[in-house]
């Protein structure tokens, strides 16, 4: 994807003609299928633009996706200038030149953090539009086969977001940190386990940052009177933070559109305000754009200013945000957004208060309404307020739109995703996720009551994941964008060794609070880890135990079979042939419907199939049985179709299948019959068949489809069973204590009480028919 180009959000709807794929193998023949449809609503639902309206639509679109960013992305690293200053100098202000030496800190840290890695470096290393740490592990597997489950496919290379340019030959370091990844099983487990550490972290920090922003905005009461007591101001808060994710079930989209303008007068009025001050008090602390200023404060006061720079990164935080929201917009968008108005206005708004401080020292415990003039303090209150409560909405929406990417990956339990927007695509909801994010937000509120408590608890987890994405992207820009070597090593020195600095101070708070974001990410990735090591365990059962094509072809011209109208649907995760659970059905229901599909639900790691390249069909054995493996292949971000019938779709791919799958057939004959040759080696559907097809004409052709279609139809007519296997999944004899507790129990355990697959597919229980199975891992 380039950077931000409107096309990344408008799809063309215009269908393509595609050459047929050649078949191959000694067993299947395979067509991939090019066509729109409405399994993927959100692409449909915008159309193709052309020409010079299409440019002009295109910059609507982004100036359209700026606007909604500002009032989702940026509520967190907005807001705080409400705590700042408060966190940083938590006892009193020793000199009065540690003011602009913290100022100068701020102004170097927003300009290295979020300004130049993130928003012109780290965005770029964006999935198809789609942002976050699974992201930059998704970018990774697609370079270097680092994916630990073998369901990689020769035909995923042929999807269009899939390609990407290999590591050149002749760059040694690119080739060379390949294979080493790809040879190392270490390297793989601690890819896949960094990437959940990073998830987890970000949503653990996240719960906090709703509460340290109302709590802090709220607090603000106090100045203008003391009945208000401190009980008052938390009760307030949680009222506050229930309302706000009960409004989240409308959407990013219609959120974005309310809280927006809210925002943009929030960053007014701390910009406004900020020059203000900076005219009013000291103009001289324009000096703090000397670092020389950062070092003199540490040299006056070592250790205690090492300590304060975990005050100084809540200036930062929600910057990680800014990355796992791209998907909800686009990189131009955000990049426009951050530079004309984030942060212009924070760096006014931190100018304004050092001036303010460097007159008012006494005045460090409530910097900001301190700061604020006396006619303007209660809109200022008020809009504090509001922006405190939209704070809380950019790791909200990061949530949903990373828990959505590993759901896909198989690192989290199924939940349920709501695809709030028919107009942009990777706006989400998740009904269970938003639940729990409530409660917990509750939880800290009332038992922490306080922002300075928070305050200790708080940035841990950021600075973390920050670094995480640091080394990620050290990866990326040796194995992928090939960067020439002094820019990453000048981007280690430089960034590497500010985020360390940076978590090595907030390590020190880890007494304090800093324990209660990592005690959630422990949590989850808790969950992640048994999820997805008993989904890999599960996957390689099914590998080690698939039916051989000869014992396929055992079973269904078997005797003792009955034959029955009717169409019969098989699922399962296996890519590389059929499924036990299909030996097991057969073995204690000796009737088999006439038409068979075994569909495969894939996911690539990419953020978006292009619908017209998600089926992939192949006939198994003879043309004389009407039985037939299906791969659908999705992306991370895909949208799973709530609106149409999935057996609907399936059935029309299946009948273009056959008639192209004909089509093909004959006219490779053809012109091998003309050319004096033989058939090729992919087409092998049994030598009688082959004889039989060399006397096929067109009419012959037609006919042949015809009957195929119908008799795909009338099983359809007949009845559709979808078979699902219900296994129950227990650890293998001689399984250690560790692995019985991860599977018996753990993983159980998060089965029993989460969403089954045949909720995902909106399947009809009446159709429905689940195979129970025992599966020892």
């Amino acid at each position: 994807m380039s950077d931000g180009i409107a096309e990344d959000k408008i799809e063309q709807s215009q269908e393509e003609e595609v050459p047929h794929q050649q078949l191959k193998g000694k067993k299947l023949s395979c067509y991939k299928l090019r066509r729109h449809d409405s399994l993927d609503i959100e692409s449909s639902s915008v159309r193709g633009l052309h020409g010079h309206d299409s440019k002009t639509m295109a910059w609507k679109v982004i100036l359209h996706l700026a606007f909604q960013s500002i009032g989702i992305v940026y509520g967190d690293i907005g807001t705080s200038p409400l705590y700042v200053f408060d966190s940083t100098f938590t006892k009193r202000i020793n000199h009065n030149d540690d003011i602009l030496g913290v100022l100068s800190t701020i102004f170097y840290t927003l300009t290295l953090i979020p300004l130049l890695k993130y928003v012109f470096v780290v965005l770029r290393a964006n999935d198809n539009g789609d942002g976050g740490t699974f992201a930059l592990y998704s970018l990774i597997c697609r370079y270097s086969k680092v994916g630990l489950i073998p369901s990689q496919q020769a035909e995923d290379q042929e999807v269009s977001n899939f390609k990407l340019e290999l590591p050149n030959n002749n760059l040694k370091r690119a080739s060379w940190l390949k294979s080493k990844l790809e040879n190392s099983q270490f390297a793989k487990f601690f890819l896949l386990f960094a990437t959940m550490l990073g998830t987890s972290m970000v949503i653990g920090d996240g719960v906090l940052t709703p509460c340290i922003s109302v709590l802090s905005a709220v607090g603000g009461v106090k100045r203008a009177t003391s009945a208000v007591t401190n009980d008052m101001i938390v009760w307030i808060s949680v009222a506050i933070l229930i309302c706000l994710f009960s409004i989240q079930r409308f959407g990013t989209d219609k959120v974005g559109y309310t809280f927006a303008p809210i925002v943009c007068l929030w960053f007014a009025f701390v910009g406004g305000i900020g020059i203000f001050n900076f005219i009013k008090f000291d103009p001289t602390v324009v000096k703090a754009l000397n670092p020389q200023y950062i070092i003199q404060y540490f040299q006056r006061n070592k250790k205690e200013a090492w300590v304060s720079l975990g005050g100084i990164v809540l200036a930062i935080t929600g910057t990680e945000a800014l990355f796992a929201d791209v998907g909800h917009f686009t990189v131009r968008s955000i990049q426009i957004s951050m530079c004309s108005v984030t942060y212009p206005a924070l760096i006014f708004a931190y100018t304004g208060q050092a001036a303010f401080l460097r007159k008012h020292n006494d005045a460090v415990g409530d910097t900001f309404y301190k700061s604020i003039p006396g006619p303007l303090y209660w809109p200022m209150f008020g809009i504090a307020v509001l922006a405190a409560i939209i704070a809380s909405q950019a790791m909200i929406s990061g949530s949903f739109s990373i828990i959505q990417q590993s759901l896909s990956l198989g690192c989290f339990p199924r939940v349920k995703i709501v695809h709030t927007s028919t107009k942009y695509e990777g706006q989400v909801y998740i009904p269970e996720i938003n639940y729990l994010l409530m409660l917990a937000c509750v939880a800290v509120t009332l038992g922490f009551r306080s922002t300075k408590s928070i305050g200790n608890a708080y940035g841990i987890a950021v600075v973390f994941v920050m670094t995480l994405t640091s080394s990620f992207l050290v990866i990326i820009m040796i194995m992928i964008w090939k960067t020439h070597i002094l820019l990453i090593i000048s981007y280690v020195l430089v960034i590497g060794t500010v985020e360390l600095v940076y978590l090595s101070s907030v390590l020190y708070k880890f007494d304090r609070g800093g324990y209660l974001p990592l005690a959630f990410a422990a949590v989850l990735i808790t969950i992640m880890y048994v999820w997805n090591d008993v989904y890999r365990r599960k996957y390689y059962y099914e590998l080690d135990h698939k039916i051989s094509p000869d014992k396929l072809k055992e079973v269904i011209t078997g005797t003792n079979i009955n034959q029955m109208p009717g169409l019969a649907i098989f699922y399962s995760e296996l890519v590389q042939g059929i499924p036990p659970i299909f030996k097991h059905y057969v073995s204690n229901v000796p009737a088999l419907h006439s038409v068979l599909i075994f569909v495969s639900i894939k996911s690539l790691p990419i953020s978006k199939v292009p619908a017209e390249e998600r089926f992939l069909f192949c006939r198994v054995e003879t043309r004389e049985h009407s039985v037939f493996r299906c791969v659908v292949r999705y992306g991370y971000s895909d949208v799973r179709n709530e609106h149409e019938p999935f057996e609907k779709i399936l059935i029309e791919m299946l009948k273009k299948f056959i008639a192209d799958d004909v089509f093909w057939l004959s006219q490779n004959v053809l012109n091998n019959d003309e050319n004096g040759g033989e058939l090729d080696d992919g087409v092998v559907d049994g030598e009688n068949e082959n004889k039989d097809v060399k006397q096929v004409d067109e009419e012959k052709r037609r006919e042949t489809v015809e009957k195929e279609i119908e008799a795909v139809d009338k099983a359809w007519c007949a009845g559709v069973v979808h078979l699902f296997g219900e296994n129950e999944v227990i650890a293998g004899q001689g399984a250690g204590i560790g692995r019985r507790i991860i599977i018996d129990y753990a993983y159980n355990f998060l089965k029993r009480n989460l969403r089954q697959s045949d909720k995902v597919f909106n399947i009809p229980h009446k159709r429905m028919l689940k195979v129970g199975m025992t599966y020892e891992l």
